[in-house]
């Protein structure tokens, strides 16, 4: 491995546990914990007996564990285990599986009241999930939740000491005890909805990519996609995109996404004239993109429906147009960048043959092609269609390992010892990538909890629409950039949450007083969309330090170019959300249907063109402002404004056309 790959592999491992313990039965420990959580969650997804608060509890336990052991502090030891994270992970521990010993004597004797134990052993879960979760995702978080407390306990006027409108004043405060009872003893806080579905859903799908790429299917996607791209205009940033897109069907995580992908591509991307920054920002904006690539979409997309009460399975069909128009506007930036800077292909000569690369490796598809089929055609439950894929990609692997210790000599033993090893290090990559997103949805919950309990989300309309003035525009807008907001200190996962328990009622409110029907599943993807920009946005974005370890650049400066390609995104969310059809909802017709789709994706690549400041060649700023305003028309549904944009993309480009041998003289 090259010393770039080797950087973004370290930052990768960072964000999955960056700890190496010089003692080997710490580092086995290490590596037992993780594939002992990987085996219970399978165990648990097969009895499918256990209860939810249970399944969670212990969740949480083993994420404790792993991430006081695997995650080191910012100013602690990387190659032992102090003191104090053994007292730390054992205090997660005990207080995480004090619900699992006491739970017929909280809810059955005791009614669900705590008493002062209780009271000492919620507080003390309290302290710790806000310390994992610093540690795990960053400080932003832990706060976020210790002010949700704080209003909590004090009212509005511990949160702003000055007067607040009087519609904030919603309660004078809860007793402690209370607090601890909706966060810690019923399903209402940090045992609710998120960790639910992250003890269920969330960990078998992010098990089936972490075995689905120690398979190798990473590197069969970036192949297939550098194959049949890589002769392009700007080829290898092409195939850099449609890689991080067939990645981002099995993996819910844009670092990864980077890494699998980055290593290869972004070298490419240099050799051909990419400057370093555009290069790791061009794969930071791919990557990050793939947690909207159904099946899997990152843990958020799981909660969603677990939220608005849907099957997964109509869930990833909603997502599934907005996805592939995200990426189709994609492919039109890096196009346009790359005529920025007159770049061409690479020859066919030195690229593999499109067919010889898709057959050599094509049974990759056979489990994605089964978890799909269990989801969509069968309509099996999201964790029983990921247990069962789960099944035939295990079986997939030692096939594939027999087979190829066959070829080489080495016997069948040998193959199906290789094959063992696969799979368990696979179970136990699943379980370090799941640490993250347990301890994040743990915390996330208290927001939730808190919100749930002194009815937030009712204040928050109230003040949005003061603030708005009840116009639906302008609560989008600030939805939007309270995302982004968001997006620089918290995860994707913890900043849907947030978002959903906060913002997406006050979206809801305010349309329905302003007579606007909108699905909810638009309003929470709208949410979604804008927190997926969390992994590109600085300071946090991880995906960016990973790409600029390969690329060489600065990372901040790759992050923001990230984040600028990524804006190209900013208009499909008000797309879909005034235009549900675009969701596959109340779809007319097939012809219907066909001109939403053509309209939106005229209006993303106008938008595009409009925000690179390129489409022929350099556009002047009033033909720039000429063809947002050309986008901005496709955004609402109605024949009038899309032929109005329609008209307007078409006069830039025969205007554009007619200007061009006028600038080619000009040049000479």
């Amino acid at each position: 491995m090259t010393d770039e790959g080797q950087k973004a592999q370290e930052i990768l491992e960072a964000e999955f546990g960056g700890r190496h313990p010089d003692s080997a039965i710490v580092r086995w420990l290490i590596y037992g914990l993780g594939v002992a959580w990987s085996v219970f969650q399978i165990w648990a997804t097969w009895s499918g007996t256990m209860n939810p608060q249970r399944l969670g509890a212990i969740h949480l336990a083993f994420a404790f564990a792993l991430v006081f052991l695997a995650f080191p502090a910012r100013w602690g030891p990387k190659r032992s285990v102090p003191w104090y994270d053994w007292l730390l992970a054992a205090a997660g521990v005990s207080a995480s599986l004090y619900i699992i010993v006491n739970y017929y004597q909280l809810i059955a004797v005791q009614g669900g009241l705590p008493v002062a134990r209780d009271v000492w052993m919620g507080t003390l879960l309290l302290a710790v999930l806000a310390l994992a979760a610093w540690r795990a995702v960053g400080l932003a978080l832990p706060v976020i939740a210790g002010l949700a407390i704080l209003y909590g306990i004090t009212g509005p006027a511990g949160i702003i000491p000055l007067t607040p409108p009087d519609v904030l004043y919603l309660h004078n405060g809860y007793p402690w005890s209370q607090i601890i009872q909706q966060l810690y003893i019923t399903t209402e806080g940090i045992w609710g909805t998120p960790i639910q579905v992250s003890a269920t859903f969330v960990f078998l799908f992010v098990l089936f990519g972490a075995l689905l790429e120690r398979a190798g299917a990473g590197r069969y996607f970036v192949d297939l996609a550098y194959a049949a791209l890589g002769t392009l205009r700007g080829g290898p940033a092409k195939a850099a995109v449609v890689a991080s897109l067939l990645t981002g069907v099995i993996s819910g995580s844009s670092t990864a996404n980077v890494v699998t992908t980055g290593t290869f591509t972004i070298p490419l991307m240099k050799r051909i004239g990419y400057p370093a920054v555009k290069a790791g920002a061009t794969e930071v904006a791919a990557s990050v993109n793939g947690q909207l690539m159904p099946p899997v979409m990152g843990a958020a997309a799981f909660i969603m429906a677990s939220f608005i009460n849907i099957p997964y399975s109509e869930l990833i069909l909603y997502a599934l147009i907005p996805a592939l128009l995200t990426y189709a506007g994609l492919l039109f930036v890096v196009h346009l960048e790359a005529l920025k800077l007159g770049l061409e292909g690479i020859p066919r000569a030195e690229l593999p043959p499109v067919w010889g690369v898709f057959k050599q490796d094509v049974h990759y598809l056979i489990p994605v092609a089964f978890l799909l089929y269990e989801l969509m055609w069968v309509r099996l439950t999201p964790e029983r269609s990921a247990l069962n894929a789960t099944a035939v990609l295990v079986a997939l692997i030692l096939v594939q390992e027999i087979w190829r210790a066959w070829r080489g000599g080495r016997g069948f033993l040998a193959g199906l010892a290789r094959g063992g090893r696969e799979i368990v290090d696979g179970l136990e990559l699943g379980a370090r990538n799941m640490t993250v997103i347990a301890v994040a949805t743990a915390a996330a919950g208290i927001v939730v909890g808190m919100v749930t309990m002194t009815n937030l989300g009712y204040g928050l309309t109230q003040v949005i629409a003061a603030i708005s003035g009840g116009n639906i525009w302008a609560v989008l807008v600030l939805s939007a950039i309270t995302s982004l907001i968001l997006g620089m200190g918290l995860p994707t996962t913890a900043n849907y949450i947030v978002m959903a328990a906060l913002v997406a009622p006050v979206i809801v409110n305010m349309a329905d007083a302003t007579g606007i029907v909108v699905p909810l599943v638009a309003v929470h993807l709208f949410v979604f969309y804008f927190g997926i920009l969390a992994d590109d946005t600085p300071p946090v974005g991880l995906a960016a330090y990973a790409a600029s370890a390969i690329s060489g650049a600065d990372p901040i400066r790759t992050g923001i170019q990230g984040f600028i390609y990524d804006l190209r995104t900013a208009i499909l969310p008000f797309m879909f959300f005034f235009n549900p059809a675009l969701l596959l909802i109340g779809v007319e017709s097939w012809l219907n249907q066909s001109w939403v789709i053509l309209t939106a994706l005229i209006g993303m690549l106008s938008f595009v063109a409009a925000t690179q400041g390129w489409l022929l060649h350099r556009m002047s700023w009033p033909e720039r402002l000429v063809l947002l305003v050309g986008a901005l028309m496709m955004i609402k549904p109605g024949w009038t404004t899309d032929l109005i944009g329609i008209a307007i993309l078409v006069g830039i480009l025969l205007f554009q056309k007619w200007r061009a041998p006028r600038m080619a003289r000009q040049q000479e």
